[in-house]
């Protein structure tokens, strides 16, 4: 099956395990028997507005396995970043959430709110109810010289009621108002990459996640395998039409996919379908399931794309019978 091999899944969270208060269909049972294979789970998520611990006991209320150590959010990876260039004690200024502000803290770093405390460093994420006031605070200590880290730059968040704006699109608050562009700890930027490995120790770990630019792209970025599902942000056109650096090695239809084996794609052929270019336009032929005529269009999109990528009406064709 697809987990052999690997000894520790980095999975993002929104859109691959749940989407807003319920779980993806099949998401928790597949990662239970994961883990009874012995395979090591890590939530990985650019989310950075609630703690670990409070993300675990969500998984756990789904019916996925997690404790609070089993978390790796990019409000751990910022507090590192800003941790390793400030003095131990010094005053941060955070733009967000509970879990930004524990991350904070537990790097030994002091949480402030307002920009007369001069922090040496401002580091920002989504939260609920953000505030004008918080945002104008931030930007004064930016301004006067602190250190702009943000948790993520992730412009959209998925939800049960759709994409939601995320932490990508309010930075750009304090970054149009000082004209400093923050320093990214989040995926697809190495600091939570290297977060999670420190965290996991893990040897052969597989990347999950349904955003190329971020999950995907993050593992490439670090060199490692990913497999992308479609219960997120990506759609089949976003995966057909990515540039080298947004393919996955895997493409599933959800996590349930970790468990079966993964077919052989080779020349534009994956079980009963086949792909192939007449005229600039890609069709598939053949029969069988939707995942696997979307796995035979990408080997044949992507090998004449090469180190570029085909535009979306070449590939329209196809996308009725994969899309």
């Amino acid at each position: 099956m697809l987990i052999d091999g690997y000894d520790t899944l980095l999975l993002d969270l929104d859109g691959v395990v749940y989407l807003g208060k319920h779980a993806v269909p099949g998401a928790p049972a597949a990662l239970e028997e994961a883990q009874r294979r012995g395979i090591r789970l890590a939530y990985v998520t650019n989310n950075a507005s609630r703690t670990p611990a409070a993300i675990a006991a969500h998984l756990r209320e789904l019916g996925a396995p997690a404790t609070a150590a089993d978390v790796v959010t990019s409000a751990q990876a910022a507090a590192r970043l800003i941790a390793e260039r400030v003095p131990p004690g010094a005053n941060v200024l955070v733009v967000g959430g509970s879990g930004l502000r524990l991350a904070v803290r537990d790097r030994g770093l002091r949480p402030v709110s307002t920009a007369a405390e001069s922090p040496v460093a401002v580091v920002q994420g989504i939260a609920p109810g953000l505030s004008y006031g918080l945002l104008s605070e931030g930007a004064l200590a930016v301004r006067q010289g602190a250190l702009f880290v943000a948790s993520n730059g992730d412009t959209t968040m998925p939800t049960g009621r759709g994409e939601l704006p995320g932490n990508g699109a309010m930075v750009r608050v304090i970054a149009a108002a000082t004209g400093v562009e923050p320093i990214y700890a989040g995926k697809p930027d190495p600091p939570l990459h290297r977060e999670s490995m420190i965290r996991t120790e893990a040897r052969r770990p597989l990347v999950v996640g349904d955003r190329l630019d971020t999950d995907i792209e993050g593992a490439s970025n670090a060199g490692v395998e990913s497999l992308l599902v479609l219960t997120g942000v990506a759609t089949a056109v976003d995966v057909l039409t990515a540039e080298p650096r947004h393919r996955p090695t895997y493409v599933g239809e959800d996590l349930r996919a970790l468990l079966l084996p993964y077919p052989e794609v080779r020349d534009g052929a994956c079980g009963g379908w086949r792909a192939r270019w007449s005229d600039g336009v890609l069709h598939l032929d053949g029969e069988g399931s939707r995942i696997d005529g979307l796995r035979a269009a990408c080997d044949a999109a992507w090998a004449v794309a090469g180190q570029g990528r085909v535009e979306e009406d070449a590939v329209k064709p196809v996308l009725d019978r994969v899309g």
